[in-house]
């Protein structure tokens, strides 16, 4: 066990060129934060003024297959083609769907657009994620996961801001042209603050697991969009055991995933595994929790939305107060940060229909905390874990896999939800039920995760 040296603290995260290099990943994480939290408070404006209410879920819907899509593939965009390279082409990509979306004469139209951000973005993260694999030491990889988690907690203080502001007649389109400047400066600060790339290297396309993500992503959008709890479910449960194939298929030093990420006896399987049922155990909550609060306890929009935005809060804080701490730390804190999520699930399933406020308020930001304790050290591991050529690929995958994860997530929420009464809207019977089960059946998911901590910080000792 290698010991915490007094180098290993932030003045040492930023010496010798890497201020920048984090400054440019905090501005890709960014990014996407920022626009997934604003664009659902314009949304509503934008259904108003484009007339397609039809199709009001598919902008969400869009950009999360595309994001699922590119962060899937991240990696090997980024080894084929180089980081710096990678990161101009995906940041002009999603300049290019903030475009779309700015002058979308309908609905359709602005669905494509949203299509083409998501897989901007997603290789904008994935790149990210494989930026840290690359260039920074094990000693700063808890701060660098803590850095991109603050970032999420910013945006979730100043998105319903923003978003506000511009939700206003047809000033939404101005924030997609905002969005577009931002990412053409991210660009720029590519190609500025990053060395420039080697010649690409000749490289086997992994046809077979590409074929079959695709398959995988392709289902679970159709199950966001079924009307049918059967089918949604099938859908749902079809794309997850391809995706699930995919990671298991052997495609060599040239696959998308690392190859033990298909182990679940490994440390980077285990990691993966709870990363996904983690995110997934946790969704509910971010998508009902602002509708539940408004219906059972008369929250405002935005004052539902900011208490929702206490578990981004938990995160941010909780990820920050325990990234300097000593290798000796990091095993408990994992588990404990497992235990936070389940615990804080369980009591939701108990408060969130019988109250008080101020308890969902607390176990909201203990279910952050929870992701917070976890999520920045089991990273360190899962990088720690890799062989050398496949540190870029197993640290984008940590984004793949919480995509996949929060993807099926909604799904699950959609389901349980369903099932109860919601489709025929947030009646008070159908958010009664929902209060209660939504979170009660998230627990097992949940625990699923926690195990998964449970092997990757016992079996820390021997990869660090």
């Amino acid at each position: 066990m290698t010991a915490v040296t007094s180098d290993s603290n932030w003045r040492d995260l930023v010496a010798e060129g890497r201020g920048a290099q984090v400054a440019l990943i905090a501005l890709g994480i960014w990014l996407n934060a920022a626009d997934s939290l604003v664009t659902s408070t314009i949304m509503p404006t934008v259904g108003r003024d484009l007339g397609g209410y039809a199709y009001f879920s598919w902008a969400t819907a869009a950009y999360m297959l595309g994001a699922i899509l590119s962060g899937a593939t991240a990696a090997r965009f980024s080894a084929r083609f180089g980081l710096r390279r990678a990161m101009m082409v995906a940041a002009l990509a999603t300049a290019a769907g903030c475009a779309g979306s700015a002058l979308a004469p309908g609905m359709i139209a602005l669905v494509v657009g949203r299509l083409v951000q998501g897989l901007g973005a997603g290789w904008i993260v994935g790149a990210c994620y494989a930026a840290i694999g690359a260039m920074f030491p094990q000693r700063h990889l808890a701060r660098i996961f803590s850095v991109m988690t603050s970032i999420w907690g910013v945006a979730t203080v100043l998105g319903p801001l923003v978003g506000a502001a511009f939700a206003q007649g047809h000033a939404w389109r101005m924030l997609f042209w905002f969005f577009g400047a931002q990412c053409l400066a991210f660009m720029a600060a590519a190609y500025w603050l990053l060395p420039e790339d080697a010649p690409p290297a000749a490289q086997r396309t992994p046809w077979t697991q590409l074929a079959l993500v695709l398959a995988g992503v392709a289902l679970i959008g159709a199950a966001d969009l079924a009307t049918g709890v059967v089918v949604a479910g099938a859908l749902a449960l079809g794309g997850l055991g391809l995706l699930a194939l995919a990671v298991r298929v052997r495609a060599g030093e040239h696959g998308l995933f690392p190859r033990a990420a298909g182990d679940l006896k490994s440390v980077i399987g285990s990691a993966y595994l709870s990363y996904f049922a983690l995110s997934a155990a946790a969704m509910g909550f971010g998508v009902y929790a602002p509708a539940l609060l408004q219906k059972l306890y008369g929250f405002s929009p935005m004052a539902s939305g900011y208490a929702a935005g206490l578990e981004s809060v938990g995160w941010t804080v909780a990820a920050i107060g325990v990234a300097g701490l000593a290798e000796r730390w990091h095993p408990p804190i994992i588990r404990l940060g497992a235990l936070c999520v389940v615990g804080s699930l369980a009591a939701l399933a108990v408060v969130m229909r019988y109250g008080p406020p101020a308890a969902i308020l607390a176990a909201a930001t203990v279910l952050g905390a929870g992701f917070g304790l976890t999520s920045g050290f089991t990273g360190r591991r899962v990088i720690a874990a890799a062989a050398g050529a496949e540190r870029e690929v197993a640290s984008a995958g940590i984004n793949s896999v919480r995509q996949v994860g929060n993807a099926a997530g909604a799904c699950l929420a959609g389901l349980i939800a369903n099932l109860l009464g919601m489709t025929r809207g947030v009646t008070p019977p159908a958010a009664d039920a929902a209060a209660v089960w939504l979170f009660a059946l998230a627990v097992p998911v949940a625990l699923v995760g926690a195990v998964a901590c449970w092997r990757v910080a016992a079996a820390r000792l021997e990869l660090i």
